[in-house]
Order: structure tokens, then sequence, then C-alpha cells
């Protein structure tokens, strides 16, 4: 990587919002650390942070109900965009009313050219798909309702 490409990576990521970011190839390791009076939790995986009392969007057509909180949601560990596929002609990798397990691959997230898949922290049943295919997302932001198993 060359300076240039390390210095508009750092002006990306200050523009962001993102606290921290590591990259590790072959041939080199990178850690880009923001200073904050807002500490961001992540785990050592960066793996997408999940947070209890969702709220479905608004526009629901589904049954999900907007009075219930016991929902999980799978957030966005990152900008970019997401894909809920790993390829234009495959099927998705999770629909709504399959079961999934923790660690299982549930979308990609695409960052500068680097795709990015994005495995469940919990396990159960997905109740709602908050994002639609092929569109920009934020950190931390929604991706999908997980009904917790028992």
């Amino acid at each position: 990587m060359k300076a240039k490409e390390i210095q508009e990576l750092i002006d990306f990521i200050s523009n962001s919002g993102l606290a921290e970011v590591k990259i590790e190839t072959d041939e080199f390791k990178l850690s880009i650390k923001k200073n904050s009076q807002d500490p961001v939790a992540k785990s050592a995986d960066n793996a997408p942070a999940v947070r209890q009392e969702a709220r479905p969007a608004e526009d629901s057509h589904d049954n999900v109900n907007p009075g219930v909180s016991h929902f999980l949601e799978v957030k966005s560990p990152m900008i970019g965009t997401f894909y809920r596929s790993p390829n234009p002609d495959s099927d998705f990798f999770i629909n709504v009313g399959d079961t999934i397990q923790k660690g299982q691959t549930v979308c990609i997230i695409e960052a500068m050219k680097l795709f990015n898949e994005v495995e469940s922290e919990v396990s159960g049943k997905i109740v709602k798909v908050l994002v639609e295919d092929a569109s920009p997302v934020e950190y931390d932001q929604p991706l999908f309702l997980v009904e917790p198993q028992n």
C-alpha cells in the first residue's frame, strides 16, 4: 500500500464516523484508531453489534408487531454496500423465516472494494430484512430482525 493510499484511507475513515479500522493482508497490517470522546464498543473479531429491543421499520408490511421488543437486531459492522448474496446469480444467504445459527454468514458488506462476510452473533429465526439488496449502509445500522431461540 502506497503512502497516498494510506492517507486517502485515513481521510475516508475520518469522514466516515468509524472509530477504529484494522486491515491485515499477507504483506502488511494497518490499524487506524481515531481519538473519540464517545468510545465505540466492538468485539475483537469486528463482529456486528446485536442489541435487544429492536424497532422494526415503520413501513413494515410483514407480520412483525412494532410494539413487540423481544427481537434482536443484527447490525452492520461497517459502512459499505449491503449484499444479500455472494454474487448476483446466487441465492440469498438467508430469507425471512429461515433459522440461523451463531457464526452463520447472513450477508456481505462491500467497503472499498473489499467484500466482508457478516456473521450472525445470535441464533434464531429471521423475522425481517431491514435493508434492500445492494443498498448503502452505515456503521451500526440494523440489517435484520431475529427472534431469538429459546
